[in-house]
């Protein structure tokens, strides 16, 4: 059993580099160059090797693939250990890991010199890894949604900030799995680090309701 035991851990540390080095993969930069649009992300306001840029900067073919490719970098190191034998002999905070790692190889990528992006659509991937568990995501989702329409916050630094720290809340409360707790904490402090770090003007906050004008 020990030795059993020292395999899984070996083998969840393994999961957790995959991870990392999965999310140091940045596809925006990638595709940057695919499509001739070199400069597009040192150009751009805010410097975010992010989908938001490719699309707004290298346009619709740019940013659709690398939404797709920040998306899947998150969810098959996730879906793949979540839905194998590891997952439920693994300590917590390795496991918790394995959650986060995506998105903390984004904002701190190794092949990049450790300056990335916020891994909003990182985290969508790795939320998505943990189907069915499908409330971290719905969460998220909802309350990105939900500040964006009903109760408009502005700018999305704001906004985002908003979003991460509601649904951590919710994810902290909600039943399920410890090591889905560990890991989206992990991942808030992460999205948070980059956002506080980021480059762009930090503008004072707006806040209006759907039905004011």
């Amino acid at each position: 059993m020990p030795q059993r035991r020292g395999v899984f851990m070996a083998g969840t540390i393994g999961y957790v580099i995959l991870g990392y080095l999965c999310g140091s993969v940045l596809f925006a930069q990638v595709f940057s160059k695919v499509f001739h649009k070199e400069g597009m992300i040192e150009n751009s306001k805010d410097q975010n090797p992010g989908t938001a840029n490719a699309f707004m900067q290298g346009g619709f073919w740019c940013g659709l693939l690398t939404l797709a490719g920040d998306v899947l970098k998150g969810f098959l190191p996730v879906f793949w250990f979540m839905h194998g034998e590891m997952a439920g002999d693994s300590h917590v905070l390795l496991q918790g890991l394995v959650i986060a790692a995506p998105v903390i190889g984004h904002g701190f990528p190794l092949f990049y010199g450790f300056r990335g992006g916020k891994g909003i659509a990182v985290t969508f991937g790795c939320l998505l890894g943990l189907l069915p568990l499908w409330q971290p995501l719905g969460a998220l989702a909802v309350f990105f949604v939900f500040f964006s329409v009903v109760l408009r916050i502005t700018p999305h630094y704001h906004r985002t900030l908003a979003a991460y720290l509601c649904t951590l809340a919710f994810v902290l409360c909600m039943g399920g799995g410890e090591s889905v707790r560990v890991g989206f904490v992990i991942i808030t402090l992460t999205v948070c680090t980059r956002l506080f770090s980021s480059r762009e003007v930090k503008e004072k906050m707006g806040v209006g309701l759907l039905w004011m004008h």
